[in-house]
């Protein structure tokens, strides 16, 4: 997901994706834990959106 997308979204939007995305990201934790995944890059770049996510969410709580 990319910066210009994330601001668009409302405040509850943003807290609802966060919620989906940190889930996404603890499931792929735990598969490639359990097994290696196809393609481990993958978590990195769920937990990058999971940290664009909560930087809005702090920018607009700050403003």
């Amino acid at each position: 997901m990319k910066q210009s997308e994330i601001k668009d979204l409302s405040a509850a939007e943003l807290q609802e994706k966060l919620s989906q995305t940190k889930k996404v990201y603890a499931d792929l934790k735990m598969a490639h834990a359990i097994s290696p995944i196809a393609n481990p890059l993958q978590i990195r770049s769920v937990r990058r959106a999971v940290a664009r996510l909560a930087t809005e969410l702090t920018k607009r709580e700050l403003q």
